[in-house]
C-alpha cells in the first residue's frame, strides 16, 4: 500500500492520503510524495483542478514523530547543526507549494484535520467537510510550536481567530470551523463525495488561464508576509529537544495530564 495516491479523472486529479492506520498522519514519505505531486501539477497544463482527501474515514490526523523520536527532550552538542530543522522545513515547502498550485485545490475532509492536517486545509481554494469532520491545531498542548501551519492559518482565518485555536488548541467541530471561515461546505458523512462532484462541476466552468491568473494575483498578497520557513523549523526543532515536548508527548502517550494541564496549587 502506497501512503499517497494519485487518481486522474480527465483533466482532474484526486490526492489521497492513504495511510489509514496512523490517520493518515504526515510521514516523511507522505510529505515527499505530496511535495513531488505539487511539483509535477505545475508544469501539467492539461490539469486543471486537484482534490486532496483522506483514507480510512481521516484527513490527517498530523505531524508524524516518527522520524523525530530519537531526538525528543535530547539537547544538541555545542555547535552541532540540527537534522529536524530540514525535516520539519520539508512540510513548509509543502504548504508553500500547495499554495502556488495554479491550478483550483478542493479540499476533502472527513474525519479528524489536526495539526499539519489543518493546515494543509489552510490551503484550499474550497475546502468541503462532512458533519463528522473535527479541526484542531493541539501542538502547544504538546509542549510544541504549531510552527509550518502558523503563516497559513493566519492567512486563512485572521489574527484573531488564528490566536485562538493556535494558542489554545482548541477543537472544532464542522460546523465551528465553517463559521470561523475554515470550512466553505458542511455536509452530510455520506455525501462528501457527490458535494465534491458538484464543485468540479462548478469548476469545469472557469477558464484554466484565467484560474491560474487569479491564483498568482492572490499569491502576490501572500508574498507582502516574510517567509518564515526557517525560523518555524528552528523553533520546531529547539522545541521538540527542550523539556516541555519530551513533558507533554510523554503525557499523550500514556492519556493523562500534561504538567502545565494539571490545576495550579492554592
Amino acid at each position: 500500500m502506497t501512503p499517497f495516491q494519485i487518481s486522474r479523472q480527465g483533466s482532474v486529479e484526486h490526492w489521497t492520503l492513504n495511510d489509514p492506520g496512523s490517520r493518515n498522519a504526515l510521514s516523511d514519505s507522505l510529505v515527499l510524495a505530496l511535495f513531488e505531486a505539487c511539483l509535477r501539477a505545475r508544469h501539467d497544463s492539461s490539469l486543471r483542478g486537484i482534490v486532496l482527501g483522506g483514507a480510512g474515514g481521516a484527513f490527517s490526523a498530523g505531524g508524524s514523530l516518527g522520524g523525530f523520536a530519537s531526538a525528543i527532550g535530547q539537547p544538541l552538542m555545542p555547535g552541532q547543526d540540527d537534522p529536524l530543522i530540514a525535516l520539519n522545513r520539508s512540510f513548509g515547502d509543502v504548504l508553500h507549494a500547495l499554495g502556488e498550485l495554479p491550478q483550483w485545490l478542493v479540499c476533502a475532509v472527513d474525519g479528524p484535520a489536526m495539526g499539519g492536517g489543518f493546515g494543509l486545509v489552510c490551503c484550499a481554494d474550497l475546502v468541503i467537510a462532512t458533519e463528522r469532520s473535527v479541526f484542531a491545531t493541539p501542538e502547544v498542548t504538546l509542549g510544541l510550536p504549531p510552527a509550518q501551519i502558523a503563516p497559513f492559518v493566519w492567512q486563512r482565518l485572521g489574527d484573531a481567530v488564528a490566536r485562538q485555536c493556535l494558542l489554545s488548541g482548541v477543537r472544532w467541530s464542522a460546523a465551528q470551523a465553517q463559521a470561523a471561515g475554515l470550512v466553505n461546505t458542511v455536509v452530510a458523512n455520506d455525501a462528501l463525495p457527490a458535494a465534491v462532484d458538484g464543485a468540479v462541476r462548478a469548476y469545469r466552468a472557469t477558464a484554466p488561464g484565467a484560474v491560474a491568473a487569479t491564483k498568482r494575483l492572490l499569491q502576490r498578497l501572500r508574498t507582502h508576509a516574510p517567509d518564515l520557513r526557517t525560523e518555524a523549523a528552528t523553533a520546531f526543532a529547539a522545541a521538540l529537544r527542550g523539556p516541555e515536548a519530551a513533558a507533554g508527548l510523554h503525557a499523550f502517550s500514556h492519556q493523562r495530564p500534561a504538567p502545565w494541564a494539571q490545576e495550579d496549587p492554592a
